[in-house]
């Protein structure tokens, strides 16, 4: 049976994909950053199809030993000392928002650090293993990736760099037989509009600049609360990677959605400055 490796299983689309995998067949080492999360995982799945693996993407030792559990589940099959694996799923994430002028420089360095950074590390160590495989890497990416929008230049811009990053490894993996796409989805019902409403009731606007950004607390707030209604489940956006991990060959981009594919289509066609406004009118500021 194959196997893969799936980044920020706890919740949402990590934990949507590691149990729909499970139940397929696959042997999922499931990355999350606590225990019960892991044993919650386990006992949803098949007997030892979810593996809990504790993964934090931005800690280099936990990723080496996650690349010893990938060789670990290897050993006796003859494979190379790396190890086998047959799919990783670059999920883990993190999100920030706001105007960009009131980000503090930790939040948006953790941005990049988890978001970049950490899918990197997690991809660097795996790389061997997944050549073995002939196996594939789905990097989930965001229709922020394609569109940016106000007040998510920290989430836009990591989903950007995701961009750039799966679309240079997937010519320089070629030759190796394995295969690199992007999942873009629109709005997704998980956990991470929560985290991010929480994360904009810190956000504090001083009076000198309560002119240009007095509303934009507010408007943020609602905008996320709408997105978190609206969001497909995070079981379709599971369903694509799956779809991704299992085809003869894997398309470049998934794009999960109708917000996602509206806003993609409303941005090539729109001239900038249209864009602008009708972005502008859609947050409410």
């Amino acid at each position: 049976m194959p196997t893969a490796l799936i980044t920020g299983a706890s919740t949402g689309i990590g934990e949507a994909t590691t149990l729909r995998l499970a139940k397929a067949g696959w042997t999922v080492l499931a990355g999350v950053r606590g225990e019960d999360a892991g044993e919650r995982l386990a006992a949803q799945a098949p007997d030892g199809r979810v593996q809990p693996l504790t993964l934090d993407v931005t800690d280099f030792q936990q990723i080496r030993e996650a690349a010893g559990r990938v060789s670990e589940l290897s050993a006796g099959t003859g494979e190379s000392s790396s190890g086998r694996l047959d799919a990783l799923v670059n999920n883990a994430g993190v999100g920030y928002g706001g105007p960009l002028e009131l980000i503090h420089p930790d939040d948006l360095r953790k941005q990049f650090d988890v978001n970049v950074l950490g899918q990197i590390a997690v991809t660097q160590a795996l790389l061997p293993a997944l050549r073995a495989a002939h196996g594939r890497i789905v990097f989930m990416s965001s229709v922020g990736g394609r569109v940016a929008m106000p007040f998510t230049a920290p989430y836009g811009a990591s989903k950007h760099a995701i961009e750039a990053i799966g679309d240079a490894l997937r010519v320089e993996l070629a030759s190796s037989n394995v295969q690199v796409a992007l999942v873009e989805p629109g709005s997704v019902a998980t956990p991470i509009w929560d985290k991010a409403r929480e994360s904009g009731e810190h956000l504090t606007v001083p009076p000198s600049l309560q002119k240009a950004y007095g509303n934009v607390p507010a408007a943020m707030d609602k905008v996320l609360a709408d997105t978190a209604k609206r969001g497909v489940p995070a079981e379709q956006v599971a369903q694509t990677i799956e779809r991704a991990l299992t085809a003869r060959r894997m398309r470049a981009r998934y794009v999960v959605g109708r917000d996602a594919r509206a806003m993609m289509i409303a941005r090539r066609l729109l001239p900038d400055h249209v864009f602008d406004r009708v972005a502008k009118r859609a947050l409410g500021v």
